[in-house]
């Protein structure tokens, strides 16, 4: 599939006026360099790249899927990979602090480089406020296609940016948790942490 021309500083609007928005960029030109860098983290070790542009990429720990490497086999083969703690030190920092309970919004441009029907979704997961969740069937309603429940599903857990696109925020409509790419366990957590209600037993 083709990657999708998102507008240069498009400001994703954030779910109240006080929040920071996350800013997408243009993500269908070649990125000849990504700068990468790890960060320990009160969930585990993550790792970021960005290109010149924003944030592509977060690997969370004990990820599931193609992780890092499948993502830039589809979306950037070119890319050379380089060690820069400095060129990530402002997502290390701002996720840190929300997986540290200490932040609710984030201040960042995204690269982001997905499908068009990809970008619709995470651009929904974008409205989804701090501490509160939506079903999988929402987002399909919100976006335009609602029989498109299970590709909405699939979506998340390609989502290449969680958790600075929240795709954690999204339940099964009885709710049930449904998947995650970071794990059941860390989509818990960070539910918890957000004081949302999922089922009850689901953060037990």
């Amino acid at each position: 599939m083709a990657f999708v021309q998102t507008p240069v500083s498009e400001d994703v609007a954030a779910p109240s006026a006080a929040a920071p928005a996350v800013r997408l960029v243009a993500g269908a030109e070649p990125a000849p360099v990504l700068y990468t860098a790890e960060f320990d983290s009160d969930f585990g070790r993550l790792r970021c790249a960005s290109s010149d542009q924003g944030l592509v990429y977060v690997e969370l720990p004990r990820a599931s899927g193609r992780g890092f490497a499948g993502w830039c086999k589809r979306f950037a083969p070119e890319a050379e990979l380089t060690p820069s703690a400095e060129r990530n030190r402002a997502a290390a920092t701002q996720i840190g602090e929300y997986l540290a309970g200490r932040r609710e919004a984030f201040d960042l441009a995204l690269d982001l480089r997905a499908t068009p029907f990809q970008t619709r979704v995470y651009r929904a997961l974008l409205t989804i406020p701090f501490g509160e969740t939506r079903s999988y069937a929402q987002i399909a309603e919100q976006i335009g296609a609602p029989r498109a429940v299970r590709a909405v599903g699939t979506a998340n857990g390609a989502n290449p940016l969680a958790p600075v696109i929240p795709c954690h925020r999204v339940i099964n409509t009885g709710g049930k948790l449904g998947g995650y790419g970071g794990g059941l366990d860390m989509k818990r957590r960070l539910l918890a942490m957000e004081h949302s209600r999922p089922a009850q037993g689901d953060l037990l």
